[in-house]
């Protein structure tokens, strides 16, 4: 069983950056891809990006796209999401999420574990 742990959320004003951080358990970490998803409130959750099991490929909803990157250590066991020019409509709970994948490509959907998720909140 996998566990993720997400950290580095918080509060900032428009345009700021934030970096969050999963730390994933397991010795198996090289074989899975890895996303970020987040739910605003009322609303219900949704595909951020993801990144493959080398890291050499990722995918990213549109409304990101030029803002945000992630990228993964496996060395550190840990997935990264950089948040750049941060809006009031990027606040949300970002989880972290993991699937295991036999080819290296990064999925939108798919994913069967996930952490408990950071607050991010951006003021105008």
């Amino acid at each position: 069983q996998v566990q993720l742990v997400e950290s580095g959320g918080g509060l900032v004003q428009a345009g700021a950056s934030l970096r969050l951080s999963c730390a994933v358990s397991g010795r198996t970490f090289h074989l899975y891809a890895l996303g970020w998803f987040r739910q605003a409130p009322g609303k219900e959750r949704e595909f951020v990006a993801a990144v493959s099991r080398s890291g050499g490929r990722t995918s990213y909803t549109d409304s990101v796209k030029g803002r945000f990157t992630i990228s993964r250590d496996n060395a550190e066991n840990t997935v990264y999401l950089q948040m750049n020019n941060l809006k009031p409509e990027d606040t949300a709970v970002y989880y972290c999420a993991a699937q295991i994948l036999s080819s290296d490509y990064a999925p939108s959907a798919g994913f069967g574990f996930w952490g408990q998720g950071t607050q991010v909140t951006v003021s105008s």
